[in-house]
């Protein structure tokens, strides 16, 4: 039965699967037809023709337009370098299938002097049971040798059938001969016209026969069926021919060089496309674009993690140095791949090979309201017309490079800032008005916090982070190694009086509590779930110095695992700093605080780190200079805040327990400027409290 229209030939044909089109890619023994599917695989089909399966039988082929019904393009006879007696050969012959049953090759057709596709005994073809293994039989049936072409195969191995047999040198030559370039013609491959129903199956596709007649785009009788042949041509001649049947299989011509499909149409062009199939080519010139070519090898699976091969190993893509002149010439190229993964990865590696630095990318309109996109340009022809095929190309994007940004790329985040929908525009208040007007806690930045010994740096960034949780809730991890845990917790036991998780009470009676009322039991079980959910340590505990990278790493599971929002690095002169002997403390300093701001502008995590200053000489009693930091001037150069905590010391002055917060650097002008506040430290309850300055009116 004849069918009339090539709908109703797909939908027949898709109940069918011919054992012949299976996944299939190249290999060094090339065979006289490369074979591949559209699920991208890169196996090769090995033997010389395709058998016809007796289980499947093909349908009726579609209608020929009077061309001759032989259905192959003549095939080069293998050289065949002497001439053994036949019942020696077919001695030799018996013996090697023997050898090569006995590891599993099925060699019930396999020919001398051919390239037979098997089913891989090890890896049984996959999950699709393709025929991956390429089998060599030499042509006096003395030798032979094998190989999986799948990917996470890859089995191969020799053998002979007598000692005396030929070496796989003939093999070799075997292959020298046919990797080789054919030169072909339209009347050898016996191409023909496109008949009707073929030229109804692309008007479906909305692929007009003037577009069709324009590139080449011929029909041909195969194994009692018609397979559609895409020509390949260069400067007007036949280069190559790709088939595809109406299951939406391919198959290729072997030994032919490899170009890109439609070469001659980029001839001279300055902008170029770059698609993923012929279909999409054809598709491309119905919306206007003549300048346009498509690779012959579909796409990867993934992107390589592998450098860039050198021109002669980089066959996957030889195509493209094949096609290096016409490349070479375009100012502009856009890459419109599919839109799946394996196009995206097609896309990655033209553009690496290309320079990314001239290439652009289409991105293709979604399905409807989903996140879902047309695949391939074909597809947006077909369902959304050449209008809109012509802008998605016309709107292509520029192609990313890694650490190369235009201010497009953060539109969101400045309408964001604009409208102040991050939350932390102007930064976390410090819960004390008076120090607002100078410093606020935003995520994400580098604060420096310094002074001279017993100043209260540490007891201050204790009550801020107190403060900052009853705020706004955030967590903090803290790496302290001055003082052992339990004093580290006492500490912070006076602290959450401030957020009113304890009562205002000391944590012991003696000494520093004076006769203030100690905590009871139920307000300091309150404290410890507090401190348990609001704080996490990170702690050396063995007699090494940690380095800033182990604290860091801490810090980044600390962000991940339970939401911190702050990290406290107190102080510096208690990690690891040791360094190359070719570094200064400058350079190390400068590395140091560079590792430290990544992490926190990467994680929105806002940072403290204690220094403390060098020693001073003839010091007066007051503030140090944030430049008088031990190390070096970069802890005030990288820095985003810094802050200089003193102490007053001289009763004449005013109150001993009085602290200054000097704000000496503010990066951030929408966050604070420079300038002092006074704050008064209660040593029985760890709070501060502000000092307002008496107006002089």
């Amino acid at each position: 039965m004849r069918l009339r229209y090539p709908h109703m030939l797909l939908a027949t044909m898709s109940m069918t699967t011919h054992p012949f089109f299976r996944p299939t890619g190249t290999h060094p023994f090339s065979p006289q037809l490369h074979h591949f599917n559209p699920c991208r695989s890169i196996f090769t089909i090995l033997c010389s023709r395709p058998p016809l399966s007796k289980n499947h039988p093909l349908p009726s082929p579609l209608t020929s337009n009077g061309y001759s019904r032989s259905s192959h393009a003549t095939v080069p006879r293998p050289v065949h370098l002497e001439n053994p007696d036949e019942n020696e050969k077919e001695r030799r012959f018996n013996s090697l299938k023997y050898k090569l049953e006995a590891v599993g090759l099925d060699t019930g057709i396999c020919v001398p002097g051919q390239y037979n596709h098997l089913l891989c005994p090890m890896c049984e073809g996959g999950e699709s049971g393709e025929r991956s293994l390429s089998l060599f039989i030499a042509h006096d049936g003395g030798s032979a040798a094998w190989v999986c072409f799948r990917g996470k195969c890859g089995w191969r191995g020799s053998t002979q059938a007598f000692a005396d047999s030929h070496s796989l040198s003939t093999a070799t030559s075997q292959v020298a001969q046919v990797k080789k370039k054919r030169e072909i013609t339209e009347e050898e491959l016996q191409l023909e016209p496109l008949c009707s129903e073929v030229l109804a199956y692309f008007s479906e596709r909305l692929i007009s026969q003037e577009t069709l007649e324009r590139n080449a785009v011929k029909q041909r009788k195969y194994d009692d069926q018609i397979v559609i042949a895409f020509t390949y041509h260069r400067n007007g001649a036949l280069v190559s021919c790709k088939y595809r049947d109406i299951n939406k299989n391919f198959w290729q011509e072997a030994n032919t060089e490899k170009i890109l499909y439609g070469l001659d149409d980029i001839e001279g062009q300055n902008d170029i496309i770059i698609v993923e199939g012929e279909m999409d080519k054809l598709a491309m010139e119905e919306a206007g674009f003549r300048n346009c070519v498509s690779v012959p090898d579909g796409a990867p699976p993934s992107v390589s993690s592998k450098e860039l091969p050198p021109r002669e190993k980089d066959t996957k893509y030889q195509y493209l140095w094949n096609c290096k002149d016409q490349l070479m010439q375009a100012s502009r190229i856009i890459l419109a791949t599919d839109g799946d993964q394996p196009g995206q990865a097609l896309a990655e590696e033209l553009a690496r090979r290309l320079g990314k630095e001239r290439c652009w990318r289409v991105r293709w309109p979604k399905r409807g309201k989903g996140d879902e996109s047309f695949k391939d340009a074909n597809e947006v022809l077909m369902y959304l017309g050449a209008d809109t095929l012509r802008e998605a190309v016309e709107n292509a994007e520029l192609y990313p490079i890694r650490g190369l940004f235009n201010f497009r790329d953060y539109f969101d985040e400045i309408d964001a800032y604009y409208h102040r929908t991050l939350g932390y525009e102007f930064g976390v208040s410090t819960g004390w008005n008076n120090l607002n007007e100078f410093y606020n806690v935003v995520p994400g930045e580098l604060t420096l916090v310094t002074g001279v010994p017993n100043s209260g740096k540490s007891e201050w960034i204790d009550a801020l982070l107190c403060n900052i949780n009853e705020i706004a809730g955030w967590k903090f991890a803290l790496c302290s190694m001055e003082n052992k845990v339990s004093y580290f917790i006492c500490d912070f036991q006076n602290l959450g009086l401030l957020c009113n998780v304890f009562s205002e009470k000391p944590f012991f009676e003696a000494r520093y509590g004076e006769h203030t009322e100690r905590m009871c039991l139920e307000e300091y079980e309150q404290g410890k779930l507090w401190l348990s959910d609001t704080f996490f340590l990170i702690r050396c505990e063995d007699d090494s110095l940690p380095s800033i990278k182990w604290v860091l790493d801490l810090a980044k599971a600390a962000v991940l695992r339970h939401g911190v929002r702050g990290l406290v690095i107190d102080p510096y002169n208690e990690l690891d700093h040791q360094r190359p002997s070719n570094q200064t403390e400058t350079e190390y300093v400068s590395q140091m605080l560079t590792l430290i701001k990544r992490f926190a502008q990467f994680h929105g995590c806002h940072v403290w780190f204690v220094a403390h200053p060098r020693q001073l000489h003839n010091w007066t009693g007051g503030p140090p200079n944030l430049y008088d930091i031990s190390g070096s001037a970069h802890f005030i150069n990288k820095c985003d805040n810094g802050i200089v905590i003193h102490r007053n010391r001289d009763p004449e002055a005013g109150p001993i327990d009085q602290v200054q917060v000097c704000v000496r650097k503010v990066r951030n002008k929408v966050a604070g400027t420079v300038g002092d506040a006074l704050l008064l430290y209660n040593r029985v309850t760890g709070e501060f409290t502000p000092v307002y300055k008496k107006s002089k009116h």
